[in-house]
């Protein structure tokens, strides 16, 4: 399904199974696989790829030449929220999710919304397969994520940083 409002440039691979919502922009040469999902307002940009079933939420922008790995998610809410009298209320999470040019996002990873600011994952980053990155967070460039790493909201990893597996950083640092 594409939204009559959807602008796709006539260069894209757009396997069966694909959505792309209202006001998408899907730029030249992008390859979107099966089952893939492309938010109200997001974008993708050339040369892109996401492979099958990646969800990239509303509002979301994808640099270009940008891969992602099956079953990633781009831009769910972060999780917000704030304990009341009776009940966890929800804060609404109204930021975006930035993924600059030619970052590879390996399969299964979350990238949490930002809650009032942008999430941003900058130039040339990588990141290995079940990486989560928490709301509010900006990762430099070329920074290396191995599996299993955690991003808690608001961190700020700096360019050329490495991660390794099942090692995180916690709100705020």
């Amino acid at each position: 399904f594409i939204d009559a409002t959807a602008k796709v440039d006539p260069s894209a691979c757009i396997f069966p199974g694909v959505f792309i919502g209202p006001e998408a922009v899907i730029e030249a040469n992008v390859v979107l696989h099966a089952g893939v999902s492309v938010g109200a307002k997001s974008k993708v940009g050339e040369g892109s790829e996401l492979r099958a079933h990646v969800a990239v939420e509303h509002h979301c922008q994808i640099g270009r030449r940008v891969l992602i790995h099956a079953n990633a998610v781009i831009g769910s809410d972060g999780f917000g929220f704030a304990p009341g009298e009776v009940d966890l209320a929800k804060i609404p999470q109204i930021g975006r999710v930035i993924i600059h040019d030619d970052v590879e996002i390996g399969a299964n990873c979350s990238i949490d919304r930002g809650a009032m600011q942008d999430t941003v994952i900058n130039r040339g980053t990588k990141l290995d397969n079940q990486v989560h990155v928490a709301h509010n967070a900006v990762i430099g460039e070329h920074v290396m994520l191995c599996g299993q790493v955690g991003v808690a909201g608001s961190a700020k990893i700096g360019n050329w940083s490495i991660f390794a597996g099942h090692s995180g950083v916690t709100n705020g640092v």
